[in-house]
């Protein structure tokens, strides 16, 4: 695992060094958008509504939407003059019970590994948490964002679980809760004893993703009965989601329809291979330009008579 956040817990006078890893990943059959006929990616463009032009990463700053319409934009260098006092410390606000804390609160879950000598500290935060069977309510910044963490112990090893702002937990809002409706004794009974029926200890690798694993056999199958495509190899600088030159484009798919494309004397692109092999077939450019342009019998001319000589 690589670390995603270096910093120091603070409890009391104490600081701990430790390294932040990502305690959870996703298991889910990654898909890519293509076209359907010819299993070509589908690519998105980063284009500006205002000039139509497309958009460098460096060049795109952050707007705040007004009321009015008007945008406040904020670039990186007004995002680092923020006052984030946590950006490099897990500061211990309060030590809580840990049946206090609604899990809605819990967002992500991370591991906390100690560096270099911290190992004795770190050791002695986690057995102080094991024998007080309590959590510490800590505060974290991470990508230039503040949260608020739960610190505990899990399996020997300090466990951070970023929680959701109060104002961010939703009021729900459901029309049946003021209504009095209530459950009848004997529907109850029957349902606390179905409930004692299957109660169980908690095992989650007896629980299986049913959908992964039938995605999973569907394709195999298909790979299997050789229903598969071989997209068209594309240039690496078409890779990146850049634009694809338009003339380049167009004449690629004149060629690949088997015809010759037709001579573009304003196009002084070199992007391609494929704009190269249509550049030595000269003669018969020029003998298609003298009849299309009396005007320019000069050059042919001149190249005739450089020849003869």
């Amino acid at each position: 695992m690589r670390s995603i956040w270096k910093g120091a817990v603070s409890f009391g006078l104490v600081s701990i060094a430790v390294k932040l890893y990502s305690a959870t990943e996703d298991h889910d059959v990654k898909f890519h958008q293509v076209h359907k006929t010819d299993g070509g990616r589908v690519k998105y463009r980063r284009v500006c509504s205002v000039d139509g032009e497309e958009i460098e990463y460096r060049d795109i700053a952050k707007g705040f939407e007004l009321p009015n319409g008007e945008l406040v934009v904020l670039t990186d260098a007004d995002m680092e003059e923020l006052p984030l006092g946590s950006t490099h410390e897990i500061e211990v606000l309060q030590f809580v019970e840990q049946s206090e804390i609604d899990p809605i609160h819990f967002e992500k879950t991370y591991y906390l590994e100690p560096e270099g000598t911290a190992a004795r500290p770190y050791v002695l935060l986690r057995t102080a948490l094991e024998n007080a069977g309590q959590v510490a309510i800590t505060k974290i910044a991470i990508r230039q964002r503040e949260s608020l963490a739960a610190l505990r112990v899990r399996d020997g090893l300090l466990v951070l679980h970023t929680m959701r702002w109060p104002d961010e937990i939703r009021t729900p809002e459901f029309g049946f809760l003021d209504e009095d409706v209530t459950a009848k004794p004997a529907e109850l009974k029957m349902a606390e004893s179905l409930i004692s029926t299957m109660s169980g200890t908690f095992d989650p690798s007896v629980f299986t993703d049913d959908y992964k694993e039938a995605m999973a056999k569907l394709l195999e199958a298909k790979q299997a009965g050789g229903d598969v495509v071989r997209p068209e190899e594309v240039e690496d600088d078409e890779d990146d989601g850049s634009v694809v030159d338009l003339m380049s484009a167009l004449r690629r798919s004149v060629e690949k329809a088997g015809k010759k494309p037709p001579a573009d004397e304003d196009d002084s692109s070199d992007d391609a291979p494929a704009d190269k092999a249509p550049a030595k077939k000269a003669p018969a450019k020029k003998a298609a330009a003298k009849k299309a342009a009396p005007a320019k019998k000069a050059p042919a001319k001149k190249a005739a008579a450089s020849k003869s000589a």
